[in-house]
């Protein structure tokens, strides 16, 4: 059972008591991570997974939660067991006076908002995609992109959790605040989020803009424009000069933005990649190309040569020239226009590093994407597009990439390799070019700039010499101590870790220097 389809009753539920388990094979969107889980649960109350959670820690039984399975590293993967809060997925309530909204872990991200949105309210930021769990969307401090916009993390209001070792607890800024701040990204490992209370915001349109731009006039205008704009995005096209920068701000009350503007039709939008792939496919098969979206055509065309860096190259400009063709402006609701297309199935690596703040940025974003880009054309990397970068302000949650005061600005870049569209044997090949590429950014640009991995992304590595140095670089970063102290403390027999959790931040300590 792939992705977030896998949330299927298979056997009778028992009110109050722990349901039976069953035995799934489970597999992230990404096809990139699997496991056969021995024991699955999905409680439909707080009672049941109150009594799963109880059961597991007694028998001292691994029980690691899982969300919507997006994850592109599996982080949520125990072959022992796991549950699900799929079937734990109500709106408890909407406080409009006080902009909150509370939610069982298990909700979606757009079920929430398309409820908020009735009641005027939505939430302050959004990630690329919203079938994350809110349990997930908090866990592994997701975020979008706004410069002055912390991780999803810091709307965290309130948690209900419920430990091994202390059964279900409420944590706030007023109750055991210390708590909180690791619990909010507690990575599954404090305690099984049962229910979140988040901060809104007033409901709100967006005017949304694209542009294709070249590194000399984003280099040149880019402080300006975090500054200007509610919402910033890069997608930089490794091995031309072409970055798309799209903006999005708040349509004020009673503006009328003009109608959506584009100087092309989508086919005539499209035209660049559909031509390039009918040059290399049979005349039979046009029919079906003219139906490709441009993330469909770009898997159709990076599976003729992969990792093929002059092929590679080709379909880059190309998918150039649809951008600049894209570029205009378009309005709508905020949980619709900030959620993007991100491709079919991929290995990515994002990393966050400081990059000053937002009065005073340093320009050590734009210094890594050159950086970045050089690596990339001198070691020939068959890199696709895009390698997209975004910004946060900084968050309070203790373990969050993005921590530091409210004024920080953070650095988020993501670089890609599509695997959709791939034979077997192929994505293999595509999996070992990956691990070099993310390669030399680990060893290449992370030290240089302080960046660490995006939760959702870090993978183990099975050298055990470079698993020291990612452990040494999460200890520099995070209190591991702390963090580890309240899983001792909460869960002594260690029944929501996993062999990931564990290698990445070990019980023993690890020198941070």
């Amino acid at each position: 059972m792939a992705g977030y389809g896998y949330y299927v009753v298979t056997t009778a539920q028992r009110e109050g008591g722990a349901p039976p388990p069953s035995a799934e094979h489970l597999v992230n969107w990404s096809g990139t991570h699997e496991c056969q889980v021995a024991r699955f649960y999905q409680p439909e109350s707080l009672e049941q997974l109150e009594a799963t959670v109880k059961q597991a820690h007694k028998a001292g039984r691994k029980l690691r939660c899982v969300g919507s399975g997006l994850s592109p590293n599996g982080i949520a993967f125990n072959e022992a067991g796991m549950v699900s809060l799929a079937l734990m997925d109500r709106v408890l309530s909407i406080d409009r006076e006080q902009g909150q909204v509370t939610v069982q872990a298990g909700a979606r991200v757009q079920a929430v908002a398309d409820q908020l949105r009735q009641h005027g309210l939505t939430l302050q930021n959004y990630a690329s995609i919203r079938e994350q769990t809110v349990g997930g969307f908090i866990q592994v401090s997701a975020h979008g992109t706004g410069a002055a916009i912390p991780p999803v993390d810091e709307q965290v209001v309130a948690l209900k959790l419920v430990t091994p070792a202390l059964g279900t607890i409420e944590l706030s800024k007023s109750q055991d605040p210390e708590l909180f701040e690791l619990a909010k990204v507690g990575l599954g490992c404090l305690g099984v989020v049962a229910e979140v209370t988040l901060q809104c915001v007033p409901a709100h349109r967006l005017v949304e803009h694209t542009t294709l731009s070249t590194l000399r006039d984003v280099r040149k205008r880019h402080a300006q424009r975090l500054r200007d704009n509610k919402h910033l995005r890069y997608m930089w096209i490794p091995n031309t000069d072409a970055v798309v920068v799209v903006t999005c701000n708040e349509v004020a009350q009673g503006q009328d933005p003009e109608a959506p503007t584009s100087k092309y039709s989508e086919a005539q939008r499209l035209a660049p990649l559909r031509t390039l792939l009918l040059s290399r496919l049979p005349a039979a098969e046009a029919e079906e190309v003219e139906g490709l979206s441009a993330t469909q055509c770009r898997d159709r065309l990076l599976a003729l040569g992969p990792l093929d860096a002059a092929w590679v190259k080709k379909v880059n400009q190309a998918e150039a020239e649809y951008w600049r063709r894209c570029e205009g402006m378009r309005v709508g609701w905020s949980d619709e226009l900030l959620g993007f297309d991100c491709g079919g199935q991929q290995w990515v690596l994002e990393t966050a590093f400081p990059a000053g703040t937002l009065d005073k940025p340093d320009g050590r974003d734009i210094a890594y994407m050159e950086d970045l880009l050089r690596l990339v054309a001198a070691r020939s990397v068959p890199a696709p597009a895009p390698i997209e970068q975004r910004w946060t302000a900084g968050s309070s949650a203790a373990m969050s990439p993005a921590h530091g005061p409210p004024g920080s600005l953070h650095s988020w870049v993501g670089v890609i390799m599509y695997l959709a569209e791939l034979a077997p044997e192929q994505r293999q090949a595509v999996t070992d070019s990956f691990r070099q590429y993310a390669q030399l950014v680990e060893r290449e640009l992370m030290p240089k700039y302080g960046a660490v991995e995006h939760w959702a992304k870090i993978e183990v590595p099975s050298d055990p010499a470079q698993l020291e140095v990612v452990q040494q670089r999460l200890a520099q970063r995070y209190p591991v101590a702390a963090f580890n102290a309240a899983r001792q403390r909460l869960d002594p027999n260690d029944i929501l870790g996993s062999p990931m959790m564990d290698a990445l931040l070990p019980h023993t300590e690890v020198a941070s220097a």
